[in-house]
C-alpha cells in the first residue's frame, strides 16, 4: 500500500486521475510568489506563453523582461539581478537555457553564485512533435556537474509549483526542471516537500526504485504491478538531484539491497549516475538504470515516444525483476 504519511491522492491509479503539465505548477508559482515577494523578477526568452510565464508577465510587468530569442543575453541580465538583491527566474526551453547559453550560466551565474533560477521547461522526450532538437536530455548532467547549483526536478504539477517557491527561498543558483505533456497529478498540498530531502511514497522491503520527474507515477504503477507478484517494492521521490539525499539512498540500498533509477533523461550523468555515485562509495548493491540509452529523440507523441525510448512502467518492472536476480 501507499504509504500514508506521504498524503498521495487516494486512486491513485484512477482512470479519471486529473492531468496536468508540470509547467503549469511552475506558472502558479510564479505568479504567488510575485504576489507576496516584490524581488521576484521573471525574464523570458520568446517563450512566455509555452513556459507558462504569461500570467506573472501580466500581472506584474514592471517586474518582467521579454529578453527575445537571446538566451546568453537572458543569463547575463538575470546574474545581474541576482547580484543586486533581486529573484530571477530566467525561462525558455531546458534545450536552450541551460542549452545554448550554458557558458553564460556557468560564469555569470554559477561561479559568481547569483541568487538566479533557471527554468527548464519542455524536458525529455515527452516534448514530442517538436522532435529531437527541442528534446533536453542532457540538462541534469549539465546542471548538477556545475559548482554552486542546485538541480530539481518535480513529479507532478503540484510539486512544481511548490519547489518554484522553495526555490525563491535559496539563496544561490536552483535549476528547475519541467515537461510540456500532461502528466497525473498524484501529490496533493500536504505532501511532503523539501528541496535537498528524498521523499519514500512507498514502503518494501525487496527492492528499491528511486525516480525524478513525471516518470515517477510509472514507477509506482511498476511497483503496483511488482507486488501483485509478491515483491515488496520501495519507491523514493527523489527530486532534488543535487544536493542528493544520500542518507535515504544509503538506508533504502541497505534495507532492500537492489536499486533501480528511473528519469526521463540520458542515462549518462543524471539520476541514476548521482546515485551510483552515492553507493559506489558507501554501499554498493545491484543497480539498473531506466533511462534514453545514449540516443537522441525524435517526432512523435508523448505516449509513443516514452514506450520507444522505454519509459514507461512496463520496463520499470522488467528492470527491477533483472536487478533482483543479481541479489
Amino acid at each position: 500500500m501507499i504509504n500514508p504519511d506521504a498524503h498521495l491522492v487516494e486512486n491513485l491509479f484512477s482512470p479519471t486521475i486529473k492531468q496536468v503539465p508540470t509547467r503549469n505548477g511552475f506558472g502558479e508559482g510564479l505568479l504567488e510568489l510575485g504576489k507576496t515577494n516584490p524581488n521576484v523578477w521573471v525574464l523570458s526568452g520568446d517563450l512566455t506563453e509555452s513556459t507558462r510565464a504569461l500570467d506573472f508577465s501580466e500581472q506584474f510587468p514592471e517586474r518582467f523582461v521579454e529578453m527575445g530569442v537571446a538566451e546568453q543575453n537572458m543569463a547575463g541580465l538575470a546574474s545581474g539581478l541576482g547580484l543586486e538583491g533581486k529573484i530571477p527566474f530566467a525561462c525558455s526551453f531546458a534545450v536552450f537555457s541551460p542549452g545554448r547559453n550554458w557558458d553564460q550560466i556557468r560564469v555569470s551565474i554559477a561561479y559568481s553564485k547569483s541568487n538566479v533560477k533557471i527554468a527548464g521547461s519542455h524536458a525529455g522526450v515527452s516534448t514530442g512533435e517538436d522532435g529531437a532538437t527541442h528534446q533536453a536530455l542532457e540538462d541534469i548532467a549539465m546542471m548538477r556537474a556545475l559548482p554552486n547549483f542546485v538541480v530539481v526536478s518535480p513529479c507532478d504539477a503540484a510539486e512544481t509549483k511548490k519547489a518554484t517557491m522553495r526555490a525563491a527561498d535559496i539563496q544561490g543558483p536552483v535549476y528547475l526542471r519541467f515537461h510540456r505533456e500532461k502528466s497525473p497529478v498524484f501529490t496533493t498540498e500536504k505532501t511532503p516537500f523539501k528541496i535537498g530531502r528524498a521523499e519514500v511514497f512507498l514502503n518494501g522491503d525487496d527492492l528499491t526504485i528511486i525516480a525524478c520527474g513525471p516518470i515517477l507515477y510509472e514507477a509506482l504503477a511498476a511497483a503496483h504491478a511488482l507486488e501483485a507478484d509478491k515483491i515488496s517494492v520501495r519507491v523514493i521521490n527523489c527530486h532534488t538531484i543535487k544536493p542528493i539525499d544520500e542518507e535515504t539512498i544509503i538506508k533504502a540500498a541497505k534495507e532492500t539491497g537492489v536499486v533501480v533509477t528511473a528519469e526521463e533523461h540520458q542515462k549518462y550523468g543524471g539520476l541514476g549516475g548521482a546515485v551510483a555515485e552515492v553507493l559506489v562509495k558507501n554501499f554498493p548493491v545491484p543497480m539498473e538504470m531506466v533511462a534514453v540509452d545514449d540516443t537522441f529523440g525524435e517526432s512523435g507523441e508523448a505516449r509513443e515516444l516514452l514506450a520507444k525510448y522505454g519509459l514507461t512502467r512496463g520496463e520499470i518492472k522488467q528492470a527491477a525483476l533483472a536487478v533482483l536476480k543479481r541479489k
